[in-house]
């Protein structure tokens, strides 16, 4: 494979004023160049990304995955590599991609996500290892996945390597902000579920929630990572309740 040297970093805003500057400073120890699409930001994050010298472009949000896509082929690099507004490499992890663009030797590349729940790193709970695909030539593979739930869908006979090292991801600094997410996003997989023709019967409302709770609680040993990691699996179970009620009703409505 011939040497490759720019690599491309983007990363998708909305009032993203809090995140921002701990995420571009982070890409700038390993970026060629750093790309913002924004989704009209009503907050500061405008202003601090023009500050700290990165190419900001806006972009109407039409969903997660069209988005994401949409950074990725604005890139000037065929490498991209992909954070939340609210992520940031760990120091391992700037060390391999350092040493890794001197000779891009995989299409993709896998790391460990992190998770950062109100001041506590979470390492059960289904939670971590949380493995990614955030770094891959763009010629091999898009975004695809299910709204709000993206990921990287690569070409067949792709080369991926994995490295164990962490995307550090700061979730929720409260707890509130945590159920919000969940009501914003179970909105969105269940309109997206609905149009894929997929159901949700009265038993999998009751069922399901205590199914994942019990999953995520006892066999991804959530009890050991505390009070939080109850809350965690609680959410989890709750989220799953939403979704399900959510998709239900539509299709009682019929829309």
């Amino acid at each position: 494979m011939p040497v490759t040297k720019n690599l491309s970093a983007v990363i998708i805003t909305f009032n993203e004023e809090q995140h921002i500057s701990r995420c571009i400073d982070s890409l700038a120890q390993v970026a060629d160049e750093i790309l913002v699409v924004d989704s009209f930001s009503t907050d500061t994050t405008k202003e601090i990304c023009m500050s700290k010298g990165v190419r900001f472009l806006e972009n109407t949000f039409e969903g997660h995955i069209e988005q994401k896509n949409f950074a990725a082929n604005a890139a000037s690099y065929d490498f991209v590599l992909s954070l939340d507004a609210d992520e940031e490499l760990s120091d391992e992890l700037i060390k391999f991609i350092l040493q890794e663009k001197k000779n891009f030797t995989s299409d993709a590349y896998k790391f460990n996500r992190l998770n950062n729940y109100c001041g506590q790193w979470i390492k059960h709970c289904g939670w971590y290892p949380d493995k990614k695909i955030r770094l891959w030539n763009r010629q091999k593979g898009k975004w695809g996945g299910t709204n709000p739930h993206d990921k990287i869908i690569l070409d067949k006979n792709t080369k991926v390597h994995y490295n164990n090292a962490d995307i550090k991801h700061y979730t929720f600094q409260k707890l509130s902000e945590h159920v919000a997410q969940i009501h914003y996003f179970t909105t969105i997989s269940a309109a997206a579920a609905f149009q894929k023709g997929k159901k949700a019967g009265v038993a999998k409302i009751i069922i399901s929630p205590f199914a994942k709770f019990m999953r995520c609680y006892f066999l991804q040993l959530g009890f050991l990572d505390g009070f939080f990691g109850f809350v965690i699996c609680i959410n989890n179970g709750y989220y799953t309740f939403l979704e399900n009620l959510k998709l239900w009703e539509l299709h009682q409505k019929g829309t």
